[in-house]
């Protein structure tokens, strides 16, 4: 069944689970806020990509109003609640500053496979390590894909694709696909980092047994 909701179109995917940060300054967004803060509504954030809004997006729900400034402006706290696709899209709902659109939720099947999800998080360590972010995100802490997505180099048409795929299982895979053919281009990179950093530098070489 169809459901009719307020749309916060931005340049970038959230998924469900994702906690983000928005600060409001825009009339109509601030008029959107304030009526979810005040009736308890969701908002939708539709991807907004290539001056065009796209198909899908996400169901966000305010979590927190951190601060309210003296010109209206807000920051909010929001969670990334459900997938949904577009089915119309109004530019101005009737009697508001803000668009709107009625959307159907995707059905998300967790049936991930272990095996999977322990290779997924293999490759994902591998990564972390080489970029030396170890300190700031513990993969051991993630339970699935939709929280590992940000924060595995994924261009945001990949975060799309995988945004509209309705079972774990199949993100898994995607993700998977991604590491295995990201990894030996990061290492080469980092590499050649490391000796650009130790050009100049006076180096220790072994010698040679010819």
């Amino acid at each position: 069944m169809d459901s009719f909701i307020p749309f916060f179109p931005l340049k970038l995917v959230a998924f469900p689970g994702e906690q983000l940060n928005l600060h409001i300054f825009e009339p109509r967004y601030k008029q959107l806020i304030n009526e979810c803060l005040s009736e308890g509504k969701t908002f939708g954030i539709p991807v907004y990509h290539e001056n065009s809004i796209m198909d899908f997006g996400t169901e966000m729900k305010i979590t927190r109003l951190v601060r309210t400034y003296p010109t209206g402006e807000m920051d909010i706290n929001t969670v990334g609640m459900r997938v949904f696709k577009i089915h119309s899209f109004e530019e101005q709902v009737k009697g508001k500053l803000y668009a709107g659109g009625k959307v159907s939720f995707l059905e998300n099947r967790m049936d991930g496979v272990v095996e999977d999800f322990r290779r997924l998080r293999e490759l994902a360590k591998q990564l972390v390590s080489l970029i030396r972010m170890d300190d700031k995100l513990d993969v051991d802490m993630m339970t699935h894909s939709f929280e590992m997505a940000h924060k595995m180099g994924l261009s945001l048409e990949q975060e799309y694709d995988l945004l509209q795929m309705t079972r774990e299982s199949q993100r898994q895979e995607y993700m998977i696909s991604h590491l295995e053919r990201a990894l030996p281009i990061v290492m080469e990179m980092e590499q050649a980092k490391e000796k650009i950093r130790m050009n100049g530098h006076f180096r220790h070489l072994d010698p040679l047994n010819f």
